[in-house]
Order: structure tokens, then C-alpha cells, then sequence
């Protein structure tokens, strides 16, 4: 089994499944100093922010700071 690894900033994707559309997430929040979950994500379908704890069907995208801090900006966001 793969370790998950994730920063802030990052993507948290949850692939579809039968008959339920896959998610994704910007990652606000990682617990542990080594990117191991749990994460607190905000979700891009409803905006609700919560704690995951990421399944076998989940993935990490990784961003460099530069592609985060461009994101925020465009979405008027100021972290």
C-alpha cells in the first residue's frame, strides 16, 4: 500500500464511482509535519471545508507555491 503525502495548497481528488461523480478538494490543513493525513480540505463542488481522511480511492496533485499563490489570487483569496 502507498503512503499519502500532501502539503498546503495541494489537491485532494477522489476518483468517481459507479453512479457518484468524483470529488476534489484544495488542501487547507495537513496534520502531521511529514503530509500524512488526516487533511482539512475545502471542496470545489460546495465549498464546505472538513476534515478527510483520504481512501484508497483518493489521490494527492501536488502544486509549487508559485501555482498556489497564482490560484488564490485569482479567486480573491488572501491566506
Amino acid at each position: 500500500m502507498r503512503t499519502m503525502f500532501a502539503k498546503r495548497g495541494d489537491r485532494l481528488v477522489v476518483r468517481s464511482h459507479v453512479n457518484l461523480p468524483g470529488r476534489d478538494a484544495e488542501i487547507l490543513e495537513v496534520a502531521h509535519p511529514d503530509g500524512t493525513p488526516p487533511y482539512r480540505v475545502r471542496w470545489s463542488d460546495n465549498g464546505h471545508e472538513g476534515l478527510v481522511f483520504p481512501g484508497p480511492d483518493a489521490y494527492v496533485e501536488h502544486f509549487a507555491a508559485d501555482e498556489v499563490a497564482a490560484n488564490r489570487a485569482s479567486h480573491g483569496e488572501h491566506h
